[in-house]
């Protein structure tokens, strides 16, 4: 019998985005330019699929087919004469929706595989006036696919690296210490993985690694390189069609650009994207940091690297939104105050930023945002070099936030009946603090020590001393050296937690609180449940935790299991875990958190882990921050609180996470014109259908040679045909 956590629930949140208002305000102009670069978001999103998993793209391609033949009213009567009962359909349509909301058959949030929940899923595809039309061409795709929609086989059940799961953003036949070994290749190169893929072949005994370049060039070499004991090839042409269809669309937004920063932007961007150059990526990327409250913001590219197993590659996403001026005003006054918090945070002054470089900070309502999930909050871009000496910029995304978040009280787990109505009240109002704090103060704190290519340090190393060591400091970040590449797998969830830590510390400033309007036994609530709601996700996190491999999937929930850990570790009384028996007779668990001892014991335990992990990011520690994360990481059955089996309740009583319907735009005449679409399963996948509607082949048809990547990923030698293939 399947387990249930591979499936999707048929009565999943699904909610539409609203953003008519803030689209209606802007000029024509403004309109215009907001089109074109959610076309380019929309076509480059696509290359998720690709990146997800050897089928994804597949599926994509045979659901589109489907729904455009017959939209989901039409075919529920087809899946009626092929003897699916209206649960199966509605089962069918949940799958479809989460395919394209995830823009890949695992979860954006978790990298865990969700099947179709119905056995007729063959049946039904026969039934379609698609496969009516075409049946060679739709046997061909399902043949393609059905294995592996259905497979669970253990190394199928999550993303990952080698036997721990799949990644398509290597070769099938590729491990840690191959993704290792290519680093060290692209780190003598000076080369970023950001937009890159490795495949791997062997010639004769001899290891041979393609890194393949996202970009609008197709099949071009840049350079074979002997390396140790390998051979290295450099190649342009990965998503070649994608990238080049969304150049297109950048380069027509440029016509609508408000002034010559988004003008110069948006030519680095198409440059990167054309040639496959990160560094135009990030000379675009400056200029997108000098342009200073646009009324519709908006960043596209290979941007956050959660979903690659060794942290280091980006995954496409491309944004949209316009700004809520109203809560802009807040965040505004936040930044302007946190060179006066930022002393605050628990680190000596050598180890925060020379200076602080205010950045943006506005709250959006999103229009489009293309990629495998939607967060809360951004804070970009990733580029260490230009975070740490030319700025960053921040977004909170507002009418996400208004519906992601909402929470019924009988579907409210983990929290005494006392606490329900408190957290239901003030999860919004304080989770915006803390999105705030996390992302600004959070990300956009602490120094990194660099010694650069000509020997020249950022810091006085005859000075700065380890706070917890009080020597010398004795390691920092050399040549090329970044974040990602040095910290590799746990680089993302470590920071996140970093993040999150300075959000729980800072909330407790009054000042703070002020800013978000938050006074007197308001502003105390608000502490209590920002607090209160991290320890739950804390527990919540026990869901992405794979015991088998010993793995988490989600850089925040393991994020946010950490910090349980240390607040369980504070003692006193702070935090409890009482298991017990729930209403229905099932095996439950009850979180507690003291009040009274937040200022004083939780706190403290915060300021003190805070800034090890502070210390160990500074001074390149691997070695240091690897044993105090994966030490505070580890899920097991000893000491006080058996984690493995408060793991099974989580996984009994858990919720699927909500997903989002968003807009279309369409050029009617001089004018572009809106759609939105109802929050359902059915909406979401008309939302889909519509988005390429003059060019559904154009881009099926490539997305359909990714049946190759199939053979590709699991027979990299086979590069050749696939490249043949693909000129045709």
């Amino acid at each position: 019998m399947v387990d249930s956590q591979y499936y999707l629930p048929n009565d999943i949140g699904i909610s539409a985005l609203d953003c008519r208002e803030a689209f209606r305000l802007l000029s024509p102009k403004e309109q215009m330019y907001a089109h074109y670069l959610s076309r380019a978001s929309w076509y480059g999103g696509l290359i998720v699929l690709i990146q997800t998993s050897p089928e994804s793209a597949n599926i994509y391609v045979l659901l589109q087919k489907m729904f455009c033949g017959q939209a989901p009213q039409q075919l529920e009567a087809v899946a009626t004469a092929a003897g699916l009962s209206a649960e199966e359909y509605q089962a069918f349509l949940v799958y479809a929706a989460g395919l394209y909301a995830n823009m890949g058959n695992y979860k954006s949030f978790g990298d865990t595989k969700f099947i179709p929940n119905l056995p007729k899923f063959k049946a039904l595809v026969w039934e379609t006036l698609a496969f009516k039309q075409s049946p060679g061409d739709m046997e061909t795709l399902w043949g393609y696919c059905c294995e592996l929609l259905y497979s669970l086989e253990d190394k199928q059940k999550q993303l990952g690296l080698g036997e721990k799961g799949i990644s398509a953003y290597f070769s099938g036949n590729c491990c840690l210490e191959d993704a290792e070994f290519a680093q060290k290749f692209l780190d003598s190169k000076n080369l970023s993985a950001y937009n890159t893929r490795l495949f791997k072949t062997e010639i004769d005994g001899k290891r041979c690694y393609e890194v393949r370049l996202a970009s609008g060039k197709s099949d071009v070499c840049c350079g074979k390189y002997e390396f140790e004991d390998s051979v290295f090839s450099v190649k342009r042409g990965d998503y070649a069609f994608l990238m080049e269809k969304a150049c297109q669309n950048l380069e027509k937004a440029k016509d609508y650009a408000a002034n010559e920063n988004q003008k110069r932007m948006l030519e680095e961007y198409i440059r990167s994207f054309t040639c496959g150059s990160v560094e135009a990526h990030k000379e675009g990327s400056r200029y997108w940091i000098k342009d200073k409250g646009p009324i519709v913001e908006s960043y596209i590219g290979f941007i956050e690297s959660y979903r690659d197993p060794f942290g280091s590659r980006g995954e496409f996403e491309g944004f949209v939104a316009v700004v809520n001026k109203a809560m802009s005003a807040r965040f505004a006054q936040l930044v302007s105050s946190a060179e006066v918090l930022l002393p605050e945070l628990p680190w000596p002054p050598a180890f925060e930023k020379d200076r602080f470089l205010k950045p943006d900070f506005t709250s959006l309502d999103v229009l489009t945002f293309a990629g495998s999930g939607i967060p809360a909050g951004i804070n970009i871009p990733n580029y260490d070099d230009i975070r740490q000496t030319e700025g960053f910029k921040n977004v909170s995304l507002g009418n996400v936030l208004a519906v992601a978040y909402a929470t019924q009280k009988d579907k409210l787990t983990f929290l005494e009946e006392n606490d329900k109505d408190l957290y239901i009240k003030w999860k919004g109002p304080s989770f915006e603090v803390q999105v705030g704090l996390h992302e600004l103060l959070g990300h956009g704190s602490g120094k990194l020590f660099v010694q650069d290519d000509k020997g020249k340090y950022n810091f006085d190393q005859t000075a700065v001393r380890n706070p917890e060591t009080g020597e010398l400091i004795l390691s920092w970040y050399k040549g090329s050296e970044t974040w990602d590449s040095k910290f590799s797998t746990i680089a993302s969830s470590y920071e996140e937690c970093r993040a999150e830590c300075v959000g729980l510390y800072l909330c407790l400033n009054k000042q703070v609180l002020s800013i978000f309007g938050h006074e007197g036994e308001d502003a105390e609530e608000v502490v209590y449940v920002n607090w209160l709601n991290m320890v739950r996700a804390g527990l919540l996190g026990l869901e992405f935790y794979t015991p088998e491999s010993k793995s988490w999937r989600q850089a925040h929930m393991q994020a946010r299991f950490v910090i349980l850990r240390v607040l369980l570790e504070a003692g006193e009384g702070l935090v409890g875990l009482r298991e017990c028996t729930g209403a229905d007779g099932q095996p439950d668990v009850v979180v507690t958190l003291d009040r009274s001892k937040i200022y004083t014991v939780g706190k403290s335990a915060i300021q003190r882990f805070l800034c090890k992990l502070q210390v160990h990011k500074s001074t390149a520690d691997v070695e240091g921050g690897r044993a105090l994360y994966e030490g505070h990481s580890a899920v097991t059955a000893d000491g006080t609180h058996n984690f493995l089996h408060l793991r099974e309740t989580v996984l009994l009583r858990k919720e699927a996470r909500k997903m989002f319907v968003q807009a279309n735009t369409y050029i009617k005449g001089d004018s572009v014109e809106l759609v939105e679409y109802e929050g359902s399963a059915a909406g979401l996948i008309q939302s889909f259908v519509e988005r390429f509607p003059d060019d559904a082949e154009e881009v099926e048809v490539p997305l359909a040679l990714c049946k190759l990547s199939i053979i590709l990923w699991k027979e990299p030698s086979c590069l050749c045909r696939v490249r043949r293939a693909a000129s045709i």
